[in-house]
This record gives C-alpha cells, sequence and structure tokens, in this order.
C-alpha cells in the first residue's frame, strides 16, 4: 500500500492538517470516488498512518492522532513566563567556568565575554561578503552562549508551537538540524517534546566547529535527560555545504536551517538553494523544511527569495505564507517577521551588563522571519477561494486605485507604524509590489479591531478599503476606516 497514490495523498492532507472531510480531496484525485469508496480502500491503513475516522453525516472526518492537547496548556505556560530553564541556564554558566578556567563571573571574564559580543555584533551589519562571521572558537562561541544562545533557544520554542498547532508533529519523529552551532535547535526540541503526551523523537545535527559540538555535548548532557522521550545525538562533524556525512538516517520528518543559511557568503554565487535542495532529498514524503534568520530586511528579504525559489527542488512554501489563491508568490521585496514577547535576561546577560553601556549585553526581543516548506502545495485549514470568489486579488489593486474594495488577504508582519497610524504588511500571493494595510488610530472599530489583534499569518476578510499607491516607496496602501470590516473567513465555504 505504500506506493498506493490513494494513501499518498491521505498522507499529503494529514500532513498540512489535524483534522479534514474525506470529501475535500475528491478533486486531488485522478479517479473520481465516493467517499464510501475512499473509506474503504483507506481504512485497513489509518492506525499505520496515526489517523483515525469518524462519521460525521454522510462524510467522513479524518483526525490526525497528534500528541496530546495536553502539551500545549504545558507549552503555554512555560512561555509565559518568558525565561531559559534555569537548568540549561545554568549548564551555560558552569560551561563557561569550565571553558575559562575561571568563575563566569570573574571580572575579566565578564570584559572577554563583553568583547567578544561586541565584534560578532560590529561584524554582523557588514556588508554580506565583508563578514567573517563564524563563532568558531575561544571566546567567540562563549558570547554566542551568552548572548545569542537564551534568545534562539526561546524562538525556537515559539515556532515548534506553531509547528504542532499546523499538524507537522508526530508521535515519532525523525529530526536534522543543519548547523546546530552549540545545539539550540536540537535542546529546544528535547524541550517542547518533554511537556507532550506519548511522543518520540531523535535528533540528529551537523556541524562543522569542534569547539561548538564540544559545547553541544557538555549542554546535551547536562539539560537531556538520559532514557526520556528525546534521543538528542552527537553531531557530526561536517559543513552543510558538503555533502550529508554518512551514518544519517536515510528520511527525516523535520530538517531545519535556524540562523546558518544567512551567513554563507559566497562571492562565486548563492549556494543556498542548492544546499537546501540535497537535503531535501532526504526529507520524508510528508515532512517539512524549516528555515529561521533574522528579522533584519536584508536577511529577512533574502530567505523569502530563497524559499520562494526552491520550487525547481520540489518544494514549496507551506506558511507562513497565504496558499488559498493556489498560486506561487515570488516574494517582490518581501521583508516579514513574526514576533513574541521578550524573555527575561540571563543571571549571565544581567551580570555583562553592569558596565558603562548595559544595553549592549542584553539580548531579549525575539524577532524572527521564517519558513516552513514541504512537497505538496495543499491549502491549510480547509480554506479555498474559487476563481468567482468575491475577493479582488492584490495582482489587481492597480485597476481600482481610489476605489473601496473587498480583498482576503494573510496578516505578515507584526506592527510596522505607531500609535496614531496602525501598519501592516499583507500578502495574498499575487502581489507585484509590497501591500501594507493602515489604520489611523482614529478609525479604529469593534468591526475593524481585528487587524490589530490577529496573530502573523492570519488570514483577513478586509470589506471596505480604500486602494491607495505610494509612489515614493512603490508599495500599495490599504486604507482601513471606520466604515471597514475586518473579520476571518469562514474556513469551509467560498
Amino acid at each position: 500500500m505504500a506506493g498506493n497514490p490513494l494513501i499518498s495523498t491521505i498522507q499529503y492532507v494529514a500532513g498540512t492538517r489535524s483534522s479534514f472531510l474525506l470529501s475535500e480531496i475528491i478533486r486531488y484525485l485522478d479517479a473520481p470516488m465516493t467517499v464510501d469508496e475512499i473509506y474503504r480502500a483507506i481504512a485497513p491503513e489509518l492506525p499505520r498512518l496515526g489517523l483515525a475516522a469518524t462519521r460525521r453525516g454522510g462524510d467522513v472526518e479524518i483526525n490526525r492522532l497528534l500528541p496530546g492537547d495536553g502539551g500545549r496548556g504545558r507549552t503555554s505556560t512555560f512561555l509565559e513566563k518568558r525565561e531559559l530553564p534555569p537548568v540549561l541556564a545554568t549548564a551555560i554558566e558552569e560551561y563557561i567556568t569550565k571553558k575559562v578556567g575561571k568563575p563566569w563571573d570573574d571580572p575579566v571574564t565578564a570584559e572577554r565575554l563583553r568583547k567578544a559580543i561586541t565584534a560578532q555584533k560590529d561584524d554582523y551589519w557588514k556588508p554580506l561578503h565583508k563578514r567573517s562571521l563564524r563563532y568558531t572558537k575561544g571566546y567567540s562561541v562563549l558570547g554566542y552562549l551568552a548572548y545569542h544562545f537564551p534568545v534562539y533557544f526561546m524562538q525556537t520554542e515559539h515556532l515548534l508551537l506553531r509547528l504542532f498547532e499546523e499538524g507537522f508533529l508526530k508521535k515519532s519523529m525523525t529530526i536534522l538540524d543543519a548547523g546546530t552551532g552549540p545545539g539550540v535547535v536540537p535542546l529546544a526540541i528535547a524541550d517542547f517534546f518533554s511537556r507532550l503526551d506519548g511522543v518520540k523523537a531523535s535528533v540528529y545535527a551537523i556541524e562543522q566547529s569542534e569547539e561548538h559540538i564540544e559545547a553541544f555535548l557538555s549542554l546535551r548532557d547536562a539539560f537531556v535527560p538520559r532514557g526520556g522521550p528525546v534521543s538528542v545525538k552527537p553531531p557530526k562533524q561536517a559543513d552543510i555545504r558538503d555533502p550529508l556525512p554518512a551514518g544519517l538516517p536515510e528520511r527525516f520528518d523535520l530538517i531545519v536551517f535556524s540562523n546558518v543559511l544567512g551567513e554563507l557568503a559566497d562571492r562565486s554565487g548563492d549556494p543556498r538553494a542548492g544546499i537546501v535542495g540535497r537535503f531535501a532529498e532526504r526529507l520524508s514524503p510528508d515532512g517539512a523544511i524549516l528555515i529561521i534568520e533574522p528579522a533584519d530586511e536584508i536577511n529577512s528579504t533574502r530567505m523569502r527569495t530563497l524559499a520562494a525559489g526552491l520550487e525547481p527542488a520540489g518544494l514549496v512554501v507551506h506558511s507562513p505564507c497565504p496558499l488559498f489563491r493556489g498560486t506561487a508568490c515570488k516574494a517582490p521585496r518581501c521583508w516579514s517577521f513574526a514576533t513574541a514577547p521578550a524573555i527575561r535576561p540571563t543571571r549571565l546577560m544581567e551580570t555583562l551588563a553592569r558596565c558603562d553601556e548595559p544595553y549592549r549585553y542584553i539580548n531579549t526581543d525575539i524577532k524572527y522571519s521564517y519558513a516552513v516548506l514541504r512537497r505538496a502545495a495543499i491549502p491549510r485549514d480547509g480554506l479555498r477561494l474559487s476563481s468567482a470568489a468575491k475577493f479582488l486579488q492584490l495582482s489587481k489593486l492597480h485597476l481600482h486605485v481610489g476605489k473601496r474594495v473587498n480583498t482576503m488577504v494573510a496578516k505578515m508582519s507584526g506592527e510596522l507604524g505607531d500609535a496614531k497610524t496602525r501598519l501592516f504588511k499583507v500578502c495574498d500571493g499575487t502581489a507585484k509590489a509590497p501591500v501594507y494595510a493602515v489604520l489611523p488610530a482614529f478609525h479604529k472599530t469593534a468591526e475593524n479591531e481585528a487587524l490589530l489583534s490577529a496573530g502573523y499569518g492570519t488570514v483577513l476578510e478586509l470589506r471596505g478599503v480604500l486602494v491607495r499607491y505610494n509612489r515614493a516607496h512603490d508599495a500599495w496602501n490599504l486604507l482601513v476606516n471606520r466604515n471597514t470590516e475586518v473579520r476571518e473567513p469562514d474556513r469551509h465555504g467560498e
């Protein structure tokens, strides 16, 4: 049955959504079948696929057997604390002490960490081809642990929750972190999965730096329980630009590139698409690739262009980009990023901040750009639009300048404006130039407040927005006023 096209279709749909009706997949089949015929054909395979079926009138609802929902509540409680797990914070302090031979809070140690952090930050803002960012030896690794590690760890926890809610996390997973550094992603996975019910995972990693691997193993041994549900394997020492090293599984359910692709400066060309494409050859049929980059404009826009251009490698963007138009977005000048509540500074950060310029050594803001890619371009959440849907495509805005229109978009940024004028990037996958929803504060009403409260990636109907063109920035503005209605669409309608 593994090669059965019907089973493959069911797997793909189940990989994108945790619940769906069998009637919804008929359109994906080469040969017409009724709901009952589909059900009889797939029923014996449902347990193996981790799926369950429930009769709903004349239809059948298929539900993915996700890790228990209790894990969502426990994760929410953890994220509300906004702090690095104390055991891990202590492990970082102890590792620094071990490496330098002096207490982590010794004045000499603290000053050397400050210099390493300052050098890394200064280097980051150089032009890409002039950077020497490597974080691979000595105090550069320790500075990374002190300044970058806590916020990246918590950022990964937020992203794992997004993957959980989108149905990507299964009860048994094989995961690969490419360019793992000191193990931010594997350690966050181990922590996140520890709050889920009845799950297990094997996490593999690739890293070229011996210093990072040493830190990885030290933190892993202090933080990840032996014999627990997550097995974090020692990293394979290799450069992600080279062929995958021996000894890795043939298939992965999740492959992660976290803050690594953007650091690959190459005067002879851009190697990133080739790297992702090569790793994608090891992706399971219903697996996903997660790419994460910083939220600054250069890295964010480069990542969007990369993700949109991976179609030749057989990959499509699943989220956060909108799919309801069924088009392949080309990411025109797309600067889009998510945010989360700032974390609390660690004791190590607070120690380093006891100086003349304390702000230089406190890193607590969570802002990131990400893309989830997979092999199947199947709409999320049951939301589909027919060609006759009465919502204007953003690619047609130039025909309606100065007019009020109805359109459907995904909210693709946090707040970009100020208290007087609220501003958010929006997209439907068809725009040829950036589009922004603009809400003057004095026009805020209960009917349009959803523009402010909706989360990143949420699909919204904008009814009665005024189309304006911003010539100075070659961008489009959708003006929301007190007569505009903003709401989430029905999930199973046109």
